[in-house]
């Protein structure tokens, strides 16, 4: 029993030391982790300190180094100030220069006006001087003839136009006799000298078809009694109808080919047919005319079809026909837009663009030629407006604007279209310069008779050295006709450069018909 209270005892002591020995142990571990933290935090305040003696250290010399660079700027600026006033000071001293200079030359120039405004009252006082003066001498005159100035001028008027005509007939009469002599010795001396500079041309072969005869007699039916049923043919179709000593064949000569090709056939129908008349002639004309416009519908067709091109308006179908009595530089104008359209169309196709647009294009570049003789312009500016009249898309109306550089291309295929014309028109023989300046002359000839008022059709003939004028007779009698003849001749001596003489006929005819019923 004692024991087990001794134990008891002794747990409760040890429970006890145990207490107070833990409390003591707490309170030394206190004391050090205090001890520990002051020492810590002194550490810290001597970092801190540390740190921040560093850092303003830094910014002291970060400071002492953008002051240095502000004060180098500083100077810098400094000096491009000075510069720049030096130089505003001798701009402004050149300017004073300048305006002094200027200061000058108004004075100068307003002594000038104020001379020249002094001339002109003098002048104009002189002026007026000169018109009492003349006034006064019309007057003196007037009182002296006994005549008024409207009577005077009438009174020599009539004499003029009285005695003027035989005069002006001998005149001229005259002058053309001495002209022709003088043109004959020129002609052949450029003729000569042309003899031994070339060889040969190809504006014969171009200007002019052979029409074969059955037999020699023809000819002389042709010809008519007094040569009535060639003029006939020759006033109705606008050619020149050769005929010489060659057997069984005559000549159609005109710088026209659509012409020219209506004369072939007219002959060679009226030739087959027997009848040669005027009026059958006439008769035979208006038929192959119809034909003819016909045939343009028909080769337009085939044009089209060979490039495979489709959806073309059926007027410029037979637009494009016509191309094919036309010639550009001696080379055949269909021809060559066909030439364009293949070119075009295979450079198309290297390249990955639209072969059929680029064959379009190719085809109607040039479509302005078939219609330039008809109306006024150059041949691009008229196929521009076919090809808007006719509902063709901008890419085609701008290569058709810009094949020969008046307008900017627009597109690649417009590039493609000034390229292979380039190209047609440059290989070697495609053409020849001589015949179409000759065509352009002949072509202006017409021109210049046609703008007459009274005026119905004009050939040219014979190369350009005769020009052949019909006229309307309800307009134009027999006495204008001889003026108007006059008139035609005055405008061309003017206006255009010709070598040799040109002839000029005016025909009036009158016709009366009557219907028996």
């Amino acid at each position: 029993m004692n024991s087990v209270i001794f134990s008891i005892l002794l747990i409760v002591v040890g429970i006890f030391l145990g207490v107070v020995i833990n409390n003591i142990i707490s309170n030394i571990r206190l004391k050090n982790a205090k001890v520990e933290a002051e020492k810590i935090i002194d550490n810290a305040k001597l970092e801190a300190e540390k740190s921040k003696r560093d850092s303003i250290m830094k910014a002291k010399e970060e400071v002492n180094r953008i002051k240095i660079d502000a004060e180098k700027d500083i100077k810098e600026r400094k000096l491009e100030l000075k510069e720049s006033e030096l130089r505003l000071t001798k701009r402004e001293e050149s300017i004073d220069k300048r305006d002094i200079s200027l200061q000058n030359r108004e004075t100068l120039l307003e002594e000038r006006d104020n001379n020249l405004l002094q001339k002109q009252k003098e002048i104009q006082e002189k002026e007026v001087n000169l018109e009492n003066l003349e006034k006064k001498k019309m007057e003196v005159l007037e009182t002296i003839s006994g005549y008024t100035k409207e009577e005077a001028k009438n009174k020599i008027m009539n004499i003029v136009e009285r005695d003027m005509d035989l005069e002006i007939s001998t005149y001229i009469k005259e002058r053309e006799s001495e002209a022709k002599l003088e043109a004959d010795r020129k002609a052949k001396g450029m003729l000569i000298s042309s003899m031994q500079r070339y060889s040969g041309d190809v504006t014969n072969e171009q200007t002019v078809t052979v029409v074969s005869l059955p037999n020699d007699e023809m000819k002389g039916r042709i010809i008519g009694r007094e040569g009535r049923n060639i003029r006939t043919i020759e006033s109705v179709t606008g050619v020149d109808i050769i005929i010489d000593d060659t057997p069984e064949a005559l000549v159609v000569s005109s710088f026209d080919p659509f012409r020219r090709e209506i004369a072939r056939l007219t002959l060679e129908t009226l030739i087959k047919d027997g009848r040669i008349h005027p009026t059958r002639i006439e008769e035979v004309y208006n038929k192959v005319c119809n034909d003819m416009n016909a045939k343009l519908m028909e080769i337009g067709e085939e044009t089209i079809y060979e490039l495979g091109i489709t959806k073309i308006d059926s007027e410029l179908i037979r637009i494009i026909g016509k191309l094919y009595f036309r010639t550009s530089y001696g080379q055949n104008a269909l021809k060559h837009s066909k030439e364009v359209a293949i070119i075009a169309g295979i450079l198309a196709s290297e390249i990955g663009e639209d072969i059929m647009l680029a064959k379009r294009a190719g085809l109607l570049h040039d479509i302005g030629k078939a219609i330039d003789s008809e109306i006024e312009g150059s041949h691009v500016d008229i196929g521009v407006e076919i090809a808007k009249k006719y509902g063709e898309n901008d890419i085609i109306i701008n290569s058709i604007a810009s094949h020969h550089g008046d307008t900017e291309p627009t597109s690649i295929i417009a590039n493609l279209i000034a390229i292979a014309d380039t190209m047609s028109a440059s290989r070697p023989g495609a053409r020849n310069d001589s015949f179409e300046n000759y065509v352009k002359r002949v072509s202006e000839l017409e021109s210049v008779a046609n703008n007459f008022d009274g005026v119905d059709k004009s050939y040219a003939l014979s190369a350009g050295r005769e020009l052949r004028i019909l006229v309307k007779p309800d307009e134009i009698d027999d006495i204008k006709s001889h003026k108007l003849a006059r008139d035609i001749k005055e405008k061309i001596e003017s206006e255009l450069r010709y070598p040799g003489t040109i002839k000029i006929t005016v025909v009036r005819e009158t016709r009366v018909v009557e219907e028996a019923k």
